[in-house]
């Protein structure tokens, strides 16, 4: 027996899993450009600002996470927005 055959999992559910976890890469996922599917980069904001801060902060203290959070998640919010309205621009010069 070789050590490939140690780590091979030989029990049905890990064949099915990993069977069901390569099918689900198979088909590209539909993202869409409506106001409402731009909502859930707010989330995705959120969480990497949070996560951003608290590797970054030597001392968590409630209220200073908070505010230093939602200041991170401001301006990634507002990055956003002004990289939209600057390529709203350049594709209406564009198509002009």
């Amino acid at each position: 027996m070789s050590i490939v055959d140690l780590w091979r999992p030989s029990c049905e559910f890990f064949q099915g899993f990993n069977s069901l976890l390569t099918a689900t890469f198979t088909a590209p996922e539909e993202i869409r450009t409506n106001p409402a599917s731009m909502l859930w980069l707010l989330p995705l904001a959120a969480s990497i600002a949070v996560v951003y801060k608290a590797t970054k902060l030597r001392t968590i203290r409630a209220a200073n996470f908070i505010k230093e959070t939602a200041a991170l998640f401001g301006s990634i919010v507002v990055f956003i927005i002004v990289s939209m309205v600057v390529l709203y621009a350049l594709t209406w010069l564009i198509n002009r």
